[in-house]
């Protein structure tokens, strides 16, 4: 997916865009009573404030494309020519996590791929595992921010903090 208002040398993808992201289909019933829209009486909010037709209505999945977009944006502003090239995807999970969670592993948040003779390097984020890893939307822009400084400054072969100076390790 490229957005217009960025540089074009950035792109974000989805691995498997046939998978949908968010749960549908579960209906009310599956949920509890905390989880409902609807108040004890039957009149409180019966659906989304903003039906998927209209222009504003973005998915979770959505906007954390956009934030890696801005990340990788801000820091394409500060490096320059050094970023071309470079292309920032987003997974909603590692490869072999199975594997990783029966050998009681951590999930990594993000990967770096190295540039070969067909294409560039390639800057992954795992968007699953970065959202477990926050609590607020806040919190959740600051930690994709610094996967990809982090795995930006791998590519490069410099620390994170020389990369961004706002820049501190919050994982």
């Amino acid at each position: 997916m490229q957005s217009s208002n960025h540089d074009s040398a950035f792109s974000v993808r989805l691995a498997d865009p046939g998978v949908p992201s968010d749960g549908t289909g579960s209906g009310t019933l599956g949920k509890s009573f905390a989880m409902r829209r609807r108040n004890r009486h039957g009149r409180g909010l019966r659906g989304e404030l903003m039906l998927p037709t209209h222009p504003g209505y973005r998915t979770r999945s959505d906007r954390f494309d956009d934030m890696v977009l801005d990340s990788a944006q801000r820091l394409h502003d500060i490096w320059g020519k050094t970023l071309d090239g470079v292309r920032f995807a987003v997974d909603e999970i590692p490869p072999q996590l199975e594997q990783l969670v029966a050998d009681a592993q951590a999930a990594p948040m993000g990967s770096y791929t190295p540039a070969t003779a067909d294409e560039g390097p390639v800057i992954t984020l795992y968007r699953r595992v970065v959202e477990q890893g926050c609590a607020s939307r806040e919190e959740l822009q600051d930690l994709v921010h610094d996967v990809v400084v982090e795995h930006t400054a791998e590519m490069l072969g410099v620390a994170p903090e020389t990369l961004d100076p706002v820049y501190r390790r919050r994982y």
